[in-house]
């Protein structure tokens, strides 16, 4: 049976939304290939004309996801500055949904046992995430990548907290507190004197 122009294309993109809804939500180790493909709505033998394990497949699906993150951090620059993103970041929504959020948020704990290649793509798209964050700090920043790199770590670890607080008063704490650490990051790392 001969099918569309595009339909592996199609399927290969079902699976990896599929994934990276799975592992943001109940993390890598957690999530096997079978709960994917039923997600995906495909047996388990259409896996594999996609990708050849599901190391491959967690490096395709990080990074994606990484991508679609940085267009949003890109999109709130333009809209609002480094503030737009701290608020964006740093929101009730976002902590409360874990499987359309941040990955890095979501998989931290799960990335340092993953194999160097895929830790190396995830590092990479970090530090392009970083790049973009930079580029909205005020002209003369000391050290603008390493200004969002802490940046971006707070913010990070705020989101982190918060979520393992859920339900309670110290996770809108930490999401207030997280954002205040933010700004004051951004606010100090004005122009070389």
């Amino acid at each position: 049976m001969r099918y569309e122009k595009g339909r592996k294309d199609e399927s290969r993109r079902r699976i990896m939304d599929a994934a990276a809804e799975r592992f943001r939500r109940d993390g890598i180790a957690a999530t096997g290939l079978a709960a994917i493909m039923a997600d995906a709505g495909m047996t388990n033998g259409a896996f594999y004309p996609h990708f050849r394990s599901k190391a491959e497949l967690v490096r395709e699906t990080v990074g994606a996801a990484i991508d679609g993150q940085a267009a949003q951090v890109r999109e709130a620059v333009a809209a609002g500055g480094i503030e737009a993103v701290i608020a964006a970041y740093l929101s009730p929504a976002h902590r409360d949904s874990p499987e359309t959020g941040c990955t890095p948020a979501a998989l931290l704990p799960e990335m340092s046992r993953q194999p160097l290649e895929t830790r190396q793509a995830w590092a990479d798209r970090l530090t392009g995430m970083a790049q973009d964050l930079a580029a909205a700090l005020p002209p003369g920043t000391r050290d603008p990548q390493g200004t969002a790199l802490a940046i971006f770590s707070t913010l990070l670890g705020s989101l982190q907290l918060a979520r393992a607080a859920a339900g309670t008063d110290l996770s809108d704490r930490m999401l207030a507190v997280g954002a205040d650490a933010a700004r004051a990051l951004a606010a100090a790392s004005g122009p070389a004197a």
